[in-house]
């Protein structure tokens, strides 16, 4: 069986905006992800329903899985997770909650990194262990064929074209649909796709923190879909729920958070942008979902852009 989950598509009146400032019209709320999976565009991102440290299971397993199918049920029906996210314990929550998947759910995972304990995170691209990573990952699971299947990282002891050769070899024996890369420059999407077709990218991304923009701008030339990690930042750099900034001042006057806008800002941003905010808590995940509903002008989105 193949995982590819609606529980109802979002669709805004009237469509997004044209948009300038080098953007393109973003006038679709979904997306081709290797032209061949309808998914909506604003996505989940499971790494938190998992322990601190992104370890172990989460405190409250019940309530992770409440929160995975509602995310279906306001309209999410593409989920992004990886085997290092518990580690294991994120691919195995989702199974727990989502099976019987829904007909046209999308699971995207990803291997390449290893945990050795809480907060730490080590790259193995090798192929004998990414041949392994795609194996347990389909186990845990329970699926017959992954739709998409992302290299996690490059690791800098392994040509990333050995790398991703190991799952076009994946690809060849019906295990994997697609493949997509992470944490990557231009030059190694490039080095990829010399070795098989690359049908998304997962960089960190967001209105704070734009270093992946060459990323971005080549998979929106290239039309590969573009999941920007920490959409809405983090507890750190780029986080958009810091207070006292004019961000903040901006979401008031749209009545609205500024994590609300920030994704808003992302979604007529590009129509390859995929944001997959991530969240163990109910009402977070309630938020997240409703930025959709918000329209931006060309205008308002140039001033949102400028406030960071």
């Amino acid at each position: 069986m193949s995982a590819t989950a609606t529980g109802g598509a979002i669709v805004l009146a009237g469509g997004l905006p044209k948009l300038i400032m080098g953007a393109v019209s973003a006038t679709e709320n979904s997306f081709q992800l290797g032209g061949d999976l309808k998914v909506n565009r604003l996505g989940f991102g499971a790494m938190r329903i998992t322990g601190p440290g992104i370890w172990g299971w989460p405190p409250d397993r019940e309530n992770a899985k409440t929160v995975l199918r509602r995310a279906i049920e306001l309209g999410v029906n593409l989920i992004d997770t990886a085997d290092a996210y518990g580690p294991e314990t994120s691919e195995l929550l989702i199974a727990e909650a989502l099976i019987p998947y829904p007909k046209d759910l999308v699971i995207a995972t990803k291997g390449g990194l290893t945990r050795p304990g809480p907060g730490d995170w080590v790259p193995n691209c090798r192929p004998e262990y990414l041949s392994q990573c795609v194996d347990k990952s389909l186990k845990r699971l329970k699926l017959e064929r992954i739709d998409l299947y992302q290299l996690h990282t490059v690791d800098r002891k392994v040509p990333i074209e050995e790398s991703v050769g190991a799952l076009k070899k994946a690809q060849d024996a019906g295990k994997i649909r697609h493949i997509g890369l992470s944490n990557v420059t231009v030059k190694e999407i490039e080095l990829a796709k010399k070795v098989g077709p690359i049908v998304s990218v997962q960089n960190r991304y967001n209105l704070d923190d734009r270093d992946s923009q060459d990323v971005l701008d080549y998979c929106q030339k290239e039309k590969m879909g573009f999941l920007p990690w920490a959409p809405i930042g983090g507890s750190g750099r780029g986080s958009l729920a810091k207070s006292g900034n004019s961000l903040e001042a901006e979401a008031k006057r749209h009545n609205c958070s500024p994590v609300q806008l920030g994704l808003a800002w992302l979604l007529q941003e590009s129509p390859v942008m995929l944001p997959i905010p991530g969240t163990a808590n109910l009402a977070h995940l309630e938020q997240n979902m409703a930025a959709v509903k918000i329209q931006l002008s060309p205008e308002e989105w140039k001033k949102v852009e400028a406030t960071v």
